[in-house]
């Protein structure tokens, strides 16, 4: 039980940045019917975004013009990387993604992958290819729960984590935006018809989206401390798995299925060679869309796409 659950809190945490772009995966697909591919490197312009507030806030609290814990300066961080990475997806949608928005989804998928490759080089360009240590805002401390051994820096990734799904979930269900984003997502031929403009849904769905990747990277620096260019790759497509997996615009779905995903990865390392990690994990996968092909939580609609 001991080695279950010590296993189980590294899954929590890995999962929590999968569930955190998966969202914005998901919802994305929810209203416009495609994939932001370059979600993944939003992630990780989220993440270089935070390392440098993060680094000017240490600077001036060393240099005496702040007087600030640590703590309040990874929450500036959070809310400052969150907003500025924002500002990022509404850029994405309004240059790349809004003139192709009736165009077949090959090419809308087509420009996200070049967009990703656009922020990975002027990441290269503007900072090298050097890997950078985010500052260690949060020294860690390692807690003995009945042996099995959490650290400060999960409790945070986790608990952030959930605290910012659940205010998503609470956006969408009560107020009058998410009410719009749901209605577009339901049919976004019609809805626009009755007032709603898909103009500003479209630029908002991508920069919540966009927030929730910036947060997840800085977490991710907080949990991780080495940042490179790349890093948004892997982790994005695996968080576009996850967002498959959950079904179509749900947010419990997206999240679910991120942590899903963690749990299935750590486990798997645990049992059997590392190497062997991604084959195990993407073909218990494959045999979940085997028996639901349109997620957890999807409905048969969701796989009309127009090609």
């Amino acid at each position: 039980m001991i080695f279950f659950f010590q296993n189980l809190v590294n899954a929590l945490q890995w999962g929590s940045f999968y569930a955190l772009i998966a969202l914005g995966y998901s919802m994305v697909y929810s209203i416009l019917m495609l994939f932001n591919f370059a979600h993944g490197d939003i992630f990780m312009v989220g993440a270089y975004v935070g390392f440098g507030v993060a680094s000017g806030l240490v600077a001036l609290v060393t240099a005496g013009f702040l007087g600030l814990p640590n703590w309040v300066i990874l929450v500036l961080t959070i809310i400052i990387s969150m907003f500025i990475t924002s500002f990022v997806g509404i850029l994405v949608e309004r240059i790349g993604y809004r003139p192709l928005r009736e165009a077949p989804r090959a090419s809308a998928a087509i420009t996200g992958l070049m967009i990703g490759i656009i922020l990975e080089t002027g990441n290269l360009a503007l900072l090298g290819a050097r890997r950078l240590s985010f500052p260690p805002l949060i020294m860690s401390e390692t807690y003995n729960l009945g042996g099995v051994f959490v650290t400060n820096k999960k409790i945070l990734v986790v608990v952030i984590s959930i605290a910012l799904m659940l205010a998503l979930d609470q956006f969408v269900r009560k107020t009058k935006w998410g009410m719009a984003m749901r209605a577009m997502s339901y049919d976004y031929v019609v809805v626009p018809l009755m007032g709603v403009s898909i103009n500003v849904i479209a630029p908002m769905t991508f920069a919540i989206g966009s927030g929730l990747a910036a947060a997840g990277g800085v977490l991710y620096g907080v949990a991780y401390p080495v940042l490179d260019p790349y890093m948004g790759i892997l982790i994005g497509w695996k968080a576009f798995v996850a967002a498959i997996l959950g079904g179509r615009g749900s947010i419990m779905g997206a999240a679910l299925a991120g942590f899903l995903l963690g749990f299935i990865e750590i486990f798997v390392t645990t049992v059997f060679p590392s190497t062997l990690r991604d084959l195990i994990a993407f073909s218990i996968v494959l045999v979940i869309l085997t028996f639901r092909p349109h997620g957890f939580f999807g409905r048969p609609y969701s796989a009309r796409l127009r090609l």
